[in-house]
């Protein structure tokens, strides 16, 4: 999965968010983002995976 796709992905979440939770702010739905990327870099800095390699495992999950 590239950025594009991964990002395409998020846009559709973010959405059914939205849609689920007419409440949710965008600045809520930003702050989930970071929260993921910081997951990502985490997981990056343990596992000293690529960032892709693992966005592929979670898309896999």
């Amino acid at each position: 999965m590239n950025k594009d796709q991964l990002e395409g992905k998020w846009k559709q979440v973010k959405g059914e968010f939205k849609q689920k939770y007419g409440k949710l702010t965008d600045d809520d739905l930003k702050y989930s983002e970071g929260k993921f990327d910081e997951m990502i870099g985490k997981l990056q800095e343990k596992t000293g995976k690529k960032r892709e390699e693992i966005e592929k495992e979670i898309n896999e999950w």
